[in-house]
């Protein structure tokens, strides 16, 4: 059950910040919040991670509804597994469901965290990196963990 919670609380999260940042600001407006470094930036993205596959909607739900399925395919197994692995499925999904609500609602991801350095990316984004790296990590030290 905590993975569930786990996964909605990620949903519920990336959604409001989702709404709150259209809610506040327009398209294409940027807030520094350390100037140069870090900005709230207001974008819609169109693609994946660094804006490719862009305008690929289609492509993209169902890679979305794909995972959905696998989480469900899956989660009888999950519940003997180790926290990380449990975690790490709970952020992917999680992350995976924020991103696909945006796409099949408008076609586009809102983001906004703007490092300058680096694209601007979403919580639902955080949530799938961070899920897939302990998922990664659970399956490369899995004979280690207790």
């Amino acid at each position: 059950m905590p993975i569930l919670i786990l996964c909605l609380v990620i949903i519920l999260v990336d959604q409001f910040s989702k709404f709150y940042i259209q809610s506040m600001m327009n398209l294409g407006m940027s807030i520094p919040v350390i100037p140069h470094i870090f900005h709230i930036t207001y974008i819609l993205n169109p693609g994946a991670a660094f804006g490719i596959l862009e305008n690929q909607r289609i492509f993209f739900i169902l890679i979305g509804v794909f995972i959905l399925l696998a989480a469900m395919f899956f989660y009888p197994r999950l519940r003997q597994e180790k926290f990380p692995l449990k975690a790490g499925s709970a952020l992917l999904l999680g992350g995976a469901v924020g991103n696909l609500i945006d796409r099949i609602q408008t076609g586009y991801v809102v983001d906004f965290f703007d490092f300058r350095i680096w694209p601007i990316f979403n919580i639902a984004d955080i949530a799938i990196v961070c899920g897939v790296g302990l998922i990664i990590y659970t399956i490369l030290f899995k004979g280690r963990m207790q």
